[in-house]
C-alpha cells in the first residue's frame, strides 16, 4: 500500500518495560506499508535502559532513528524536537504518537489515509464512534473528558476530543507548528495545538487509548489551567491566535 513520504515521531521516556512489545506492534503495522521512518526521541527524563534499547533497534533496522535530545526541558520540547527532525528529514506526512502502547499502532494506516485524502490535520479521538479509553484509570478519564468539555465551552472548540496526543499533519502544517512558541509545557499542548489549528482542514480519527497509570503532574495541571485561561481571554477580547 502506497502513502506519501511519512514519518512517525515517538517521545520515549522510561519505556523499558513495554519496549519490545511496542516495537513489535509498530513493526506489524509498518511492514505492510511503503518505507517510512520512525523517530524515537529520548532525553534525560528517561532513567532506565530506553536509550540503549532504542539505539539497538536503530542499529538493526534503518527505519528506526534514535534521537538523543538532552536539552529537552519537558514533554512539549520532546514533541517539537521530533517534529523538527522529521520536518528537516523532508517527510510529507508526520504523525505524533506515544509509546508504551497507550496509542495503538494499528491506527497508523488510518491516519495516513486521512492525510493522503487532502486533510491538513488528523487528530485521534477517543470520544467519537469507534474510539474508546479502554479501562484507563478513572482519574485519567475524568481529566481527559473535563479538559475537552472546558475547551469546547471556553474556546468554542468543535472537536470531540481536545486532549489526545495521537495526531498527524501535512508538512506545511508542521512548518507552522515549529514557528510557534507554545505556552503549554505539559500535555495541554495537545489542546493548545488543536485550538491553534482550528481553521485548517481537520479530520478526527477514532482511536483506542489505554493510559498506563493515573499519575498526573500537578505542575502540568496548573500550567494547563493558566494556558486555557490565557487562550480564553484572547478569544473574548478578539485577539485569538491561530496557525
Amino acid at each position: 500500500m502506497y502513502y506519501k513520504n511519512w514519518a512517525i515521531v515517538v517521545p520515549m521516556a522510561n519505556e523499558e518495560e513495554d519496549f519490545v512489545e511496542f516495537i513489535k506492534a509498530v513493526l506489524f503495522v509498518i511492514d505492510e506499508l511503503q518505507p517510512g521512518k520512525i523517530y524515537l526521541i529520548v532525553d534525560k527524563a528517561s532513567k532506565d535502559r530506553t536509550l540503549e534499547l532504542c539505539q539497538e533497534v536503530s542499529d538493526k533496522d534503518p527505519r528506526f532513528v534514535t534521537v538523543w535530545s538532552p536539552e529537552n526541558r519537558n514533554v512539549v520540547d520532546a514533541y517539537v524536537k521530533g517534529l523538527r527532525v522529521a520536518y528537516e528529514g523532508g517527510h510529507d506526512i508526520i504523525i505524533e504518537m506515544d509509546a508504551g502502547l497507550s496509542h495503538d499502532p494499528r491506527a497508523i494506516p488510518m491516519f495516513l489515509r486521512v492525510l493522503n485524502e487532502g486533510n491538513d490535520c488528523a487528530f485521534g479521538s477517543r470520544f467519537i464512534n469507534g474510539g474508546s479509553m479502554g479501562d484507563s484509570p478513572f482519574k485519567r478519564q475524568l481529566l481527559s473528558r473535563t479538559g475537552t468539555v472546558l475547551a469546547r465551552l471556553l474556546l468554542g472548540a468543535g472537536l470531540k476530543d481536545m486532549t489526545s496526543g495521537y495526531q498527524g499533519f501535512h508538512r506545511d502544517i508542521v512548518g507552522l507548528i515549529l514557528e510557534h512558541k507554545f505556552r503549554a509545557i505539559g500535555h495541554f499542548y495537545q489542546t493548545e495545538l488543536r485550538y491553534l489549528l482550528r481553521k485548517k482542514r481537520i479530520f478526527e480519527v477514532p482511536i483506542h487509548y489505554q493510559a498506563p497509570s493515573p499519575r498526573v503532574n500537578p505542575k502540568s495541571v496548573r500550567n494547563s489551567i493558566d494556558t486555557l485561561w490565557y487562550l480564553f481571554i484572547r478569544r473574548i477580547t478578539g485577539k485569538a491566535d491561530s496557525l
